[in-house]
């Protein structure tokens, strides 16, 4: 089965602006939700140059970007994306 990808932006504006603590992510995922993700930090997203994607801190879960995210915002996001139960 496919994850889902999680790539947190750390670039020196997100970091400042919460990138930091979102890293601790991996920390509200359930155990069945936490089998289908996959976090990585990224180094820069490069959204922080244009002003139609938001403010920062940016999270890309797999191709949808959340600007001004928080953790509940990307836990959305993620839960959104997970396969349905059979």
């Amino acid at each position: 089965m496919k994850k889902i990808n999680v790539s947190i932006c750390t670039g020196t504006t997100c970091y400042l602006m919460g990138g930091a603590h979102l890293l601790t992510f991996d920390e509200v995922l359930d155990p069945v939700t936490a089998e289908h993700v996959e976090i990585s930090g990224a180094h820069c997203l490069g959204l922080c140059g244009s002003e139609a994607h938001g403010k920062a801190p940016f999270v890309k879960v797999d191709d949808h970007i959340i600007a001004d995210a928080t953790l509940m915002k990307v836990l959305d996001k993620v839960r959104d994306l997970m396969p349905e139960e059979d």
